[in-house]
């Protein structure tokens, strides 16, 4: 060591030596996830609308309300149908008094067949009418299909309230999910169970959550699939439609060799990427041709050409070529 350390071509190569720094290979598990974006949603986000016309004579709620199950929420005037109402009853008791008095005639053979009919069918006829009527005044009243809170408002009272038109929006915050679509390339790749990793960047959290349901069907306008992932229990207030960002684990691999992705170069016979070798006392840099695999996260595994103990030149590897001569430094950030 001391001898060549006296070498005037040793002491010349250490002076025009290349100053870079190394970085040992990485070896561990590779994991390399999909990351798509998602949308909160609600099965319980709905729209309430009138079914049929009538003047809204009063509203019984307003917006951030909560409400209860069949909680009434608003009332459409429903004079006309009450008294509508009133009138087949009172046709109705009558023919209802006819179709007696003629069941107990035609009973004893008294009248004829034709006359009993009609009683018949004039008195099921109003009671349909009646039935119908019935119904129609319970359309009048919209009350609430869960328990929620009013989140939107959109008529007042006294407008005239059109079948189909919206009123009112609710929603539930207790049956939520996040949908993600996915490229058709992965179609088999996932499936319900799967651990996913969630982020909502307006909250700045990242939380842990798994795959509920794999669409089966292929949209064809985008050539996508949907996945809906359970949306995890936090005390952060999460709404529906809220974006986040969902990561899917679609490869892992254990005992895998692990490289700086920026430090992977490529020529005409491919990709290569510089390592150190010590050679006759002096550091030698040595180019080393690879097969690199998934890329994740600024990292590469490496499926050949390396072992896993080589150090790798990192800063200066473009300034050197196989063969040159170079001298460690330590980093300096």
């Amino acid at each position: 060591q001391e001898s060549a350390s006296l070498d005037p071509e040793f002491a010349k190569a250490n002076r025009q030596a290349t100053l870079v720094t190394t970085t040992p290979v990485e070896k561990g598990t590779f994991e390399h996830y999909v990351e798509v974006s998602g949308s909160v949603e609600s099965r319980k986000n709905i729209t309430l609308s009138a079914e049929t016309m009538g003047n809204i004579e009063q509203i019984y709620v307003t917006e951030g309300q909560n409400v209860r199950r069949g909680q009434l929420l608003l009332k459409l005037d429903d004079e006309i149908l009450r008294n509508s109402i009133r009138e087949v009853e009172t046709s109705l008791e009558l023919a209802q008094s006819v179709f007696n008095k003629r069941k107990n005639l035609w009973e004893k053979n008294i009248g004829t067949e034709i006359q009993y009919l009609e009683a018949k069918n004039s008195k099921e006829s109003l009671e349909s009418k009646l039935a119908t009527l019935r119904a129609q005044l319970k359309q009048a009243n919209v009350t609430a299909p869960f328990s929620g809170s009013i989140d939107k408002v959109w008529v007042r009272e006294g407008e005239m309230a059109q079948p189909g038109s919206p009123m009112l929006r609710m929603v539930s915050l207790q049956d939520m999910y996040i949908d993600a679509d996915l490229s058709e390339s992965f179609v088999g790749q996932f499936e319900a169970g799967q651990p996913v990793i969630v982020t909502f960047p307006s909250l700045n959290e990242q939380f842990e959550s798994k795959i509920s349901a794999v669409s089966k069907v292929i949209d064809e306008n985008n050539r996508t699939f949907s996945v809906e992932i359970e949306l995890p229990k936090t005390d952060y207030m999460i709404k529906p439609n809220m974006i986040s960002v969902v990561k899917l684990k679609d490869f892992a691999s254990n005992n895998a060799v692990i490289v700086p992705t920026n430090l992977i170069q490529m020529d005409k016979q491919g990709d290569y990427i510089y390592v150190m070798k010590n050679s006759d006392t002096l550091n030698i840099a040595r180019k080393v041709k690879i097969e690199k695999g998934k890329t994740y996260k600024n990292k590469t595994l490496i499926e050949e050409g390396l072992s896993g103990d080589e150090l790798l030149i990192d800063a200066g590897f473009r300034e050197v070529t196989d063969g040159n001569v170079v001298k460690p430094v330590e980093s300096t950030i």
